[in-house]
């Protein structure tokens, strides 16, 4: 089995949120969407082209797992939480993709 990432990319509307929406995304949504969603690990990210774009990842054992994770009731929590917090002002994707490879250097 290949690992696999859930990938949410989320485009702000204004860039007076990305202060507030960092912190929130720091302290509450993030450490609960990688309990909610048993990942392996997470990770958060600003675009340094875009300054409005914030992706998370959420890395998972396989496809399988990512993909349960994107029909759990987790994720209709944690999508009501979002909307909740910021309504329709701020658009996100979810992706899922399969690692199929990884090079180290030596």
């Amino acid at each position: 089995m290949a690992a696999a990432f859930l990938i949410v990319r989320a485009r702000l509307t204004y860039t007076s949120d990305r202060e507030k929406f960092d912190e929130w995304y720091r302290t509450e949504h993030f450490p609960d969407a990688v309990k909610s969603f048993a990942a392996r690990r997470g990770w958060r990210c600003w675009s340094r082209t875009n300054p409005l774009v914030h992706i998370a990842l959420y890395e998972f054992s396989s496809v399988e797992e990512a993909e349960a994770a994107l029909d759990s009731d987790a994720l209709t929590r944690l999508s009501a939480d979002f909307d909740r917090a910021w309504g329709p002002r701020h658009t996100r994707t979810r992706e899922i993709v399969e690692l199929t490879e990884e090079l180290v250097p030596r």
